[in-house]
């Protein structure tokens, strides 16, 4: 099976060395993406605004693979304090419809960067 490296200057550059996704037949797996804005670098600051900015470079790194957050069918969410769970539940509900996607999350000491949630996941496409 060939594989297919996903690459979009809509979503933060690799600051490591893997690829922001790789497509696999159908399935497209998503690499980690914690709250950098795409353009500078930088990473955003405050839970809610990085939770939705993670969401975001999910999404543009989805829709590179030819995809969308519909596609996704697994979602692993780690954060450094799982008191923002509520949190993330509630904006992700902007961002997803049922049927929802299976889904982790898993409380962290830290995360690149001094991140304070970090998102991954698995997208199939037809």
């Amino acid at each position: 099976m060939s594989r297919t490296i996903i690459n979009t200057p809509h979503a933060p550059a690799a600051i490591g060395t893997y690829s922001q996704a790789v497509r696999a037949g159908d399935t497209v797996y998503l690499s980690g993406q914690i709250a950098l804005d795409p353009q500078t670098m930088v990473l955003k600051e405050g839970i809610e605004a990085q939770i939705v900015q993670v969401f975001d470079n999910l999404k543009a790194v989805c829709e590179a693979a030819g995809g969308g957050l519909k596609d996704i069918v697994k979602l692993n969410i780690f954060l450094t304090d799982l008191g923002h769970f509520a949190l993330v539940n509630e904006i992700m509900a902007r961002y997803f419809v049922q049927p929802y996607p299976a889904r982790a999350a898993v409380g962290v000491a830290s995360l690149p960067r001094a991140a304070l949630v970090e998102m991954d996941g698995v997208m199939v496409t037809e």
